[in-house]
């Protein structure tokens, strides 16, 4: 049975605060707002740097059952895009992971990510529409790009070009929090 206090953060190094300290990264900045405002929830950052779909798939039935969470913020593709798997298979893994979030009890947020051009087009926008398909099929609330505020700035990202620093984290935050919101009770 799912807990009413707990949010399972299931994602990639975007979510991981790859780079900078734990303590900068948007989840752990989430954790302030939710108790600023009087949310009783508790936070669990699973998130692990260079997940793939796949391997979400595999770790997703403990996370499962180990939190019991309410709710799941699931953060994951950028790295399937970035090395250029299969769409059918993203697309199929995310799904699964959707299912299995679900049957566990928990209510699922769902983030699109958006890739470089570097396969073209085709595969670049195929991609970008896995997510906003995912969300009609499965009734989800999406955020339909988790870096909108960060991608584009220079002085938001760390050297390597991808990785938000510390200063694009608040921003990838306020990008979250209007999906979040609704799906939160408060006082718990």
């Amino acid at each position: 049975m799912a807990s009413d206090h707990t949010i399972l953060v299931f994602g990639d190094s975007l979510s991981a605060a790859y780079g900078i300290r734990p303590e900068q990264g948007w989840v752990a900045l989430l954790t302030q707002r939710l108790h600023s405002q009087g949310y009783g929830y508790q936070i669990v950052n699973a998130s692990v740097s260079g997940e793939t779909t796949s391997g979400g798939v595999e770790r997703l039935p403990r996370a499962l059952q180990l939190h019991r969470p309410e709710t799941v913020i699931l953060e994951l593709g950028a790295n399937d895009g970035l090395r250029g798997l299969p769409l059918g298979e993203t697309r199929e893994n995310l799904a699964r992971m959707v299912g299995l979030a679900q049957a566990a009890g928990a209510r699922v947020l769902l983030v699109g990510i958006r890739i470089p051009p570097n396969y073209g087009p085709r595969y670049t926008e195929g991609f970008a529409r896995i997510f906003p398909e995912l969300a009609n099929q499965y009734h989800l609330p999406l955020v339909p790009f988790l870096l909108e505020k960060v991608a584009l700035d220079p002085t938001r990202v760390q050297a390597d070009g991808m990785h938000p620093n510390a200063s694009g984290e608040p921003p990838i935050l306020d990008t979250v929090w209007p999906h979040l919101k609704p799906l939160l009770k408060k006082n718990r």
